[in-house]
């Protein structure tokens, strides 16, 4: 007896949220199939890959990094650069240097720098990542907004303690976009939506950055949070649920000895440093796109050219 096959329907849909403006804005979510299933139903927007711009610089972790930036001197010029290599959708500027605890940068030089970055890249789409200190972010991120208004960027690091104000003074004040960022458990990433609508953000603004942690640390908690997020919002019909998500796997894969240790720190027969870094940002972009992710944020060209060859192939 020859297998016919059925197609899986569900219900529901992730909704989409738009970043840029005119012919180079980008569209997350949208789908209303599990990840990749383009057998059940054809996939409306495939996952997005963004580049990871630090305002440190590019080669502050990997020398053989700023050697593809060289010639760019500044951190506006890199993320010009960047907008350019195959694959990208969107520049991830990260205000690394506004952190009380590291550079200290101030929010005014801060802000500064992300007209820079915006004006550089013409129109196209930027993704704002903050200092990763709840408090400077709150008021950072605002600022930010404010002076990005009408690029229509997606703001990252909206946590708990903070997301009020960047929620109120970025999207509602500025029509920005903000990602709920928890820690790898559906019940806060949940929890901190229900927050957000409740003060009358549409779905429409609203990304998630739900953790992440490079393949083999612990991963299996960051895959099977997406899958049931991905669960619930498509055949629960969890309207809480039904937004996209954003993973920045580049912060979590460089940090790691296999990426960071050099070849005269690593075990015999490891490889080269550069080559093993981009190994296993590839391999985790790959994972969390599998689990339920609808953008990654990459760091190494050669990442972000594999890792869209994949979607392409696979969509």
């Amino acid at each position: 007896m020859a297998f016919k096959r059925v197609p899986q329907k569900f219900p529901s849909s992730i909704k989409e949220v738009k970043i840029g403006a005119g012919d180079k804005a980008v569209t997350f979510g949208g789908q209303s199939v599990l990840p990749f299933y383009s057998f059940d139903e054809k996939i409306k927007n495939p996952p997005l890959v963004g580049v990871e711009v630090s305002d440190l610089g590019p080669n502050r972790d990997l020398p053989e990094l700023g050697k593809f930036y060289e010639g760019a001197k500044t951190i506006a010029e890199v993320a010009k650069k960047a907008a350019t290599i195959p694959g990208a959708s969107f520049v991830a500027l990260s205000l690394e240097s506004a952190d009380p605890n590291g550079a200290d940068k101030s929010i005014e030089d801060c802000v500064k720098l992300a007209k820079e970055v915006a004006d550089a890249v013409g129109g196209f789409p930027l993704v704002i990542q903050g200092s990763k200190n709840v408090e400077k972010d709150g008021d950072l991120l605002v600022k930010v907004a404010e002076a990005l208004s009408g690029k229509n960027v997606l703001l990252m690091s909206a946590k708990e303690d903070n997301h009020k104000k960047i929620a109120v003074g970025a999207v509602q004040a500025y029509g920005q976009n903000v990602a709920a960022e928890s820690a790898v458990d559906i019940n806060l990433a949940k929890q901190l939506n229900v927050l957000i609508i409740q003060m009358g953000i549409k779905h429409e603004n609203i990304v998630m950055n739900t953790g992440s942690a490079s393949a083999g640390y612990g991963f299996e908690y960051v895959v099977s949070t997406m899958e049931r997020i991905k669960l619930a919002a498509l055949t629960q019909n969890d309207d809480k649920l039904q937004v996209p998500i954003i993973t920045p796997v580049s912060e979590q894969t460089w940090n790691v000895g296999e990426s960071f240790k050099s070849e005269a720190e690593a075990p015999k027969g490891w490889g080269p440093q550069e080559q093993r870094g981009i190994a296993m940002e590839i391999a985790t972009a790959s994972a969390v796109l599998a689990a339920g992710t609808d953008a990654v944020i990459l760091r190494h060209p050669a990442s972000v050219a594999a890792v869209s060859k994949l979607i392409a192939a696979l969509v």
